[in-house]
């Protein structure tokens, strides 16, 4: 169980950083109280691209987000890249780091992508085991955040649910709550996201994602989304979002918007929405 000190974001509006919105953000932050970066875009020494977060993280507190670590994987987790962000972590001083609930890595390759784990005691194990090797190395508590589900395992031997509370006991993480994924997930699988969220862990919950998803059909006409940050955030996940605040009171909410990404008052009106969920319950 890991009892260092849990390190804090604002209960405001934060938004996923870009480089070409970092004049905007400086001058006209609007609600952002908070950024979030992509760890592995500035593991790099020197640059602009390091000048500019640097700007940035005097200014707002900084979450940082890894999606290279395979915290699913079945291999030892890369000690090389787990240094990094620990650095990264140190040079920002990031008010919190997190990683997403998949593996990426097999037999020495990184196949850039988040893939699903299936819910066992076995995957437990391991992922504990890997969630307390990168609380030890940073020296803080980290977030793993629910993931966007396209298939579920037959050899599944517990809720996701289940398995993120079981996770949260053994380790002392916290969690990262994407709404979008819960509604994606929910829409994939067939279940209904409110039932998924009267049993999540929310007491463990340190950081809230919003985002948006594609809509397409599969191979028998259902729907199926797509999990793309793409786009603003659908009504129905802004709706769930009330719900999930009006349990938890405020806590930090991303705004995520990775492709197709557009000028910054669009970021900042998706912001501005998220200021006003929060205040509805402040």
């Amino acid at each position: 169980m890991f009892d260092a000190k849990v390190d804090e974001l604002p209960a405001a509006p934060g938004v996923g950083y870009k480089a070409r919105h970092f004049e905007a953000l400086t001058e006209d932050p609007g609600p952002v109280g908070w950024i979030e970066i992509h760890a592995e875009n500035y593991m790099g020494s020197g640059g602009r691209p390091q000048a500019q977060l640097a700007a940035l993280a005097a200014r707002f507190p900084v979450s940082v987000h890894g999606v290279g670590l395979s915290i699913g994987g079945e291999a030892p987790l890369d000690a090389a890249h787990l240094d990094r962000v620990a650095a990264l972590c140190d040079r920002v001083r990031a008010a919190r780091f997190s990683e997403h609930l998949a593996w990426s890595t097999h037999d020495g390759a990184f196949l850039n992508d988040l893939l699903p784990l299936p819910w066992t005691r076995a995957t437990l194990d391991r992922v504990a085991a890997h969630v307390d090797q990168v609380q030890q190395a940073l020296g803080r508590q980290m977030l793993l955040e629910n993931p966007s589900s396209y298939l579920a395992f037959a050899e599944d031997e517990m809720a996701e649910t289940d398995f993120l509370a079981r996770l949260v006991a053994r380790t002392g993480c916290g969690l990262l709550l994407d709404v979008n994924n819960v509604f994606v997930s929910a829409v994939n699988l067939g279940f209904r996201p409110r039932g998924y969220l009267d049993a999540f862990p929310l007491e463990a919950v340190g950081e809230i994602h919003l985002g948006g998803h594609a809509e397409e059909a599969d191979g028998h006409g259902a729907p199926l989304l797509i999990d793309d940050h793409g786009a603003p955030v659908a009504d129905p996940v802004w709706a769930l979002l009330g719900d999930v605040l009006a349990r938890t009171g405020p806590r930090p909410v991303l705004i995520e918007w990775d492709t197709d990404v557009p000028d910054w008052p669009v970021l900042r009106a998706e912001a501005a929405r998220a200021a006003a969920a929060l205040e509805a319950v402040g």
